[in-house]
């Protein structure tokens, strides 16, 4: 919208700030749509591994469903009870179970064979009396 689009058309000054930065919104959601369509999909997820191609899945389904959500209300009618909010929480359940694969893939793995070793050490076991007598004592380093 151009300053004089906004000045001829007629609407309480109180939402100026609002519609600016709706414009705004909407300018840098076009910006990232032209880019993303700039690469064909087989070439992105052919770069990508299974799980970033899922990511990149849902962020797109979320973000068509939320323009479709912001669509209704803009027509005056209320996305609450449309089939579009159940969709929208549908896509946030596989979100979080995203999520929850990727934070497992970063959690640290346990070495079991290390484990054990570092138990076994830890632990004081009894000496038999021949092992004792045996091994003679460690020398000292001599002090300057």
């Amino acid at each position: 919208m151009s300053e004089d689009d906004i000045n001829t058309e007629e609407y309480p000054t109180e939402i100026h700030d609002y519609l600016a930065a709706f414009e705004k919104s909407l300018g840098s959601v076009d910006e990232m749509l032209k880019t993303m369509m700039s690469v064909s999909r087989s070439e992105l997820l052919q770069k990508l591994d299974p799980l970033e191609q899922a990511k990149l899945d849902l962020v797109s389904v979320y973000a068509l469903n939320s323009m479709f959500w912001v669509y209704l209300a803009t027509q005056g009618i209320n996305p609450k009870e449309h089939p579009v909010k159940q969709e929208l929480e549908r896509i946030r359940t596989y979100m979080n179970k995203v999520k929850e694969i990727a934070d497992k893939k970063k959690a640290s793995k346990l070495n079991k064979g290390a484990a054990c070793r570092f138990v076994r050490n830890a632990l004081w076991e009894p000496k038999a009396e021949n092992e004792h007598t045996s091994k003679t004592p460690a020398k000292e380093k001599k002090r300057k």
